[in-house]
């Protein structure tokens, strides 16, 4: 131990000396602002006329950023009032060079490079909740709720207004924020937290009332006291939202199919409500509602037997979804480090597509996704500290028509199905401590047999999380969860469950697991644990985790992986002291490993290193590197034996220039070479034109260029491969080359008013070689066809494969899995926002998809057929109107 008492004395010794010869820092004790209160009507223009904005302001705002802890450049002031029914705020913002003022245009809650004045209010007065509103020079709006003290929801849309004036002088503005939109507890006194901040960007500064060092950790727990605010109440808050959505699908089928002939008409009506229970809750309910995407989900090739994750956008579920977060309150820094972090409430599982396919029929028409009946979700706080949450929704039955040679039929696709989630937050001092828990539950009625024997009858869930401050001065917390699941249905069902991804149960030589195929329940478990230094220059995190064989939430959560145990430390150091080249750096090593419940490696991260820096020229670098060992992976034969990973390594970078400039470019890229002569090669690029200050255009071309010694092709059964467990694990060398375009384009009339266009040309063409088999367990060892005395023919879209020519062993014949898969998406939306809280939507969606010339890269000539493929075209027009009643 001695050997490190002296480096700890020099370090203290230093860093005293350091800050002594540094200026005096102003003070982080939370000011008070007084609100005052008036009986005279307040007009909301932006004209700071009235008598109550003439009394002394909030004045002396301070740098966060670029000079950290100095005075502000612009003299910025501030006044607070209210009448029965509204909060008001009133800001003029001097500025000596008014002609500089940036007014771009934006969508509400889009960000922009412009100047901005944002509020921000606790109304619980729980230094961990509230929400925060900004609006910028052109008068755009943006506005968040704010949970867990440092993290905020932009998806939260109140219904407030504000007005702007620009002069001579600089700007000001008015904002005007209902009671009713707001939570807080009944009283006579209402002591609330407030938090003032002004963006300057063309210095790139940002100011606040209340200095909160840059290093340091909290934001709501920081804010400064508003007094004065007495008499009042949330009032009753009652929205009803109805729509009509008008369809019409233009598509290209097949000429034979008697379900579609190319054109489909529709049109749907239903209503949303938002009411407020008491001041602290509410209560969201939706009658057949519309969950139509604006935008369609991203192309992707998906060669791995894991799921493809895609975000939730619709408006019902995005919309509050923080409290459902499970598992990653407390530390402000969430590292993963190769842990698949399961999510509990996956929201797109509620209304999806129906998941049984019909096994015969030529043709089959199916609907597109499952009807929410109705649903409902209440969120908000209860007495002093507790958050609540629960969503409950209803699926109808589902059926499919089917097209036989000489009939027509229809079968049942999805079942009624109930799905229920419920989530319930204590806080403890102030949110030093704080306790949750979730639970979920998936019940489907499955009255026909084919249902029955693919689908789960029942799906559960349980968990609890929670985190504590270790010390009196939260630098350090101490956060974790835990989860229980269990799934119940028949045995074909928990059958197919078991021996799918990412169970793989009859592996032959995972001594661990047990297949039982007349298994009706599984149950599992998972939980982690994680320390984090909270705020300073170094950096700290260490956390361990465990998902079990049996864990499964997918019904209504997300998973990647089971059967794993995971652990990591992190260390670093990040500086935000202004030299002569950087504004800010970040350095931090990782190492970690994964294990399965056997003991088995499957990963292992030697080191990990990433580089963070940002320029006084305010462009930004980040560089990651990482080593792996050799390790094992059981899933890679999807249900074969286990087999060796070679070691690997990994590189990336991005560089991107200061986005406040009218051209903001980066480039990236990434390299991954393994042992086994596996190497992946991406570049990309992005390129932001904003030509005027209501028009922009946005392009990110990327060119992915990966070679895989061996991937996964087939498992074929054959008692004469010993070594192997009785199969045959088929791989390939595949060499994949990817090019993908992102174009967007913003064009803001108003702040009301906007037209958006996105645009995704997409190519992947896959080409195999190399067939081979694995040659034992545990190996990375191969045996190749048409080597010795095995043979390998190719014939018309086939294979024909076998492994000892004239012996015993059984020829195989595949499908050639080379592919060339090319699309072409693309969406244009005009929103007006005719009354706060109504709009109009008209969309056009196009996709067009040519899967041509498999394994064959000719760009030219796949971008031209592409173009040339006929279009499934999607024109919808929506509308809906606000009630507040």
């Amino acid at each position: 131990m001695h050997k490190w008492i002296l480096p700890h004395i020099l370090f203290a010794f230093f860093t005293g000396l350091l800050s002594a010869a540094l200026p005096p820092k102003p003070s982080q004790e939370p000011r008070t602002v007084h609100a005052v209160r008036t009986d005279t009507p307040i007009r909301v223009d932006g004209v700071l006329k009235e008598k109550i904005w003439d009394r002394s302001p909030v004045t002396d705002f301070i740098q966060s950023q670029p000079d950290d802890g100095k005075p502000a450049s612009e003299r910025s002031e501030v006044w607070v009032a209210f009448d029965k029914d509204a909060l008001y705020v009133a800001a003029r913002l001097h500025d000596r060079e008014p002609e500089r003022i940036v007014r771009r245009l934006g969508r509400r809650d889009d960000w922009i490079d412009s100047d901005w004045f944002t509020i921000a209010v606790d109304p619980y007065n729980d230094g961990r909740s509230g929400f925060k509103f900004a609006i910028n020079p052109a008068g755009c709006i943006r506005d968040w709720a704010l949970f867990d003290d440092e993290d905020a929801d932009s998806t939260w849309d109140g219904v407030w207004n504000g007005a702007v004036r620009v002069d001579d002088g600089g700007w000001s503005v008015e904002i005007r924020i209902p009671f009713h939109q707001l939570r807080f507890r009944a009283g006579d006194e209402h002591p609330w937290g407030i938090y003032f901040q002004r963006d300057l960007q063309r210095r790139n500064e940002v100011a606040r009332v209340t200095w909160i060092p840059r290093e340091e950790s909290g934001f709501v727990s920081r804010f400064s006291r508003l007094v004065g605010i007495r008499g009042i109440r949330s009032g009753k808050k009652v929205e009803l939202m109805p729509y009509m959505v008008g369809k019409a699908a233009y598509t290209h089928p097949d000429a034979q199919d008697p379900f579609n002939d190319g054109s489909t008409y529709g049109v749907k009506t239903g209503l949303d409500a938002r009411i407020g229970l008491l001041s602290n809750l509410t209560l969201n309910l939706t009658v057949n509602p519309d969950f139509g995407q604006v935008e369609v989900d991203p192309a992707q090739i998906n060669l791995s037997a894991a799921e493809t994750y895609y975000h939730e956008k619709r408006p019902f579920f995005v919309e509050g979804a923080n409290i459902f977060r499970f598992g990653v309150s407390g530390a402000n820094r969430y590292v993963r480090a190769n842990w698949p972090e399961p999510t509990f409430f996956y929201s797109r599982r509620i209304g999806r597509s129906p998941q049984y396919s019909p096994e015969v029929g030529d043709y089959v028409d199916a609907p597109d996704a499952t009807t929410i009946l109705a649903a409902a979700k209440l969120t908000g706080k209860l007495g002093r500290g507790w958050n609540l949450g629960m969503v409950h929704a209803v699926t109808q039955k589902e059926t499919a028509a089917v097209a036989m040679e000489t009939e027509q039929g229809n079968t049942v696709v999805e079942p009624f199905t109930y799905y229920g989630v419920f989530r319930l937050v204590r806080e403890f001092a102030d949110g030093r401590h704080g306790l949750g828990v979730i639970g979920s539950a998936v019940i489907r009625d499955l009255e026909e047999d084919h249902l029955d024997r693919t689908l789960m009858r029942q799906a559960t869930m349980i968990g609890l999380d929670g985190w504590t401050f270790i010390d009196p001065d939260r630098m350090w917390s101490l956060s974790g969860w835990w989860g229980g699941t269990r799934v119940t249905g028949s045995a074909d069902t928990l059958s197919a469950l078991q021996q799918g991804y990412p169970y793989y149960f009859q592996r032959p030589d995972a001594g661990h697991l047990q297949l039982d195929p007349a298994l009706t329940a599984l149950t599992g478990w998972s939980g982690r644990i994680m320390i984090n230094k909270q705020k300073g220059n170094f950096l700290f995190n260490v956390a361990l985790g465990a998902i079990s064989p049996g864990f499964d939430i997918r019904d209504l959560g997300f998973q990647w992986e089971t059967d794993l145990i995971n652990g990591h430390i992190m260390a670093g150091y990040r500086s935000f002291r202004v030299g002569r080249l950087l504004r800010y750096w970040e350095l931090e090593f990782l190492t970690q490993r994964n294990y399965n419940f056997a003991g088995v490696k499957t990963a292992d991260q030697v080191l990990g290193v990433e580089n963070t820096l940002q320029f006084v020229n305010y462009w930004d670098l980040n560089m990651k590197w990482t080593w792996n060992a050799t390790h094992f992976d059981p899933l890679r034969t999807r249900g074969g034996v286990i087999m060796q990973q070679p070691r690997y390594s990994t590189f990336e970078a991005e560089l991107g220039s200061d986005s406040r400039r009218s051209v903001v470019a980066g480039v990236g890229g990434a390299l991954r070479w393994g042992e086994d002569g596996s190497s992946t090669r991406r570049v990309s690029a992005s390129l932001e034109l904003k030509a005027a200050t209501n028009v922009s255009l946005f392009l990110e071309p990327q060119y992915i260029d990966a070679f895989e010694s061996a991937q996964w092709v087939a498992n074929i059964g054959d008692p004469l491969m010993i070594e192997t467990s009785g199969a045959r694990h088929l791989f390939g060398s595949l060499q994949q080359h990817t090019a993908v375009c992102d174009i967007r384009l913003n064009w803001i009339f108003s702040p009301r008013i906007s037209f958006q266009a996105y645009l995704q040309p997409y190519i992947s063409v896959g080409s195999y070689s190399e067939f081979k088999e694995l040659a034992r367990a545990a190996s990375f060892e191969f045996n190749r066809y048409g080597e010795g005395e095995s043979t390998l023919e190719v014939g018309e879209g086939t294979y024909r494969l076998d492994p000892d020519g004239p012996g015993p062993g059984a020829s195989i014949s595949i499908r050639n899995p080379d592919f060339n898969y090319k699309s072409l998406r693309g969406t244009m939306v005009l929103r007006w926002e005719y009354s706060p809280g109504s709009e109009f939507f008209l969309v056009w969606t196009q996709m067009r998809v040519h899967d041509g010339n498999p394994g064959v890269l000719d760009l030219s000539r796949d971008l031209s057929r592409l173009f040339r493929s006929p279009g499934d075209n999607i024109l919808m027009m929506k509308v809906t109107y606000r009630f507040n009643l």
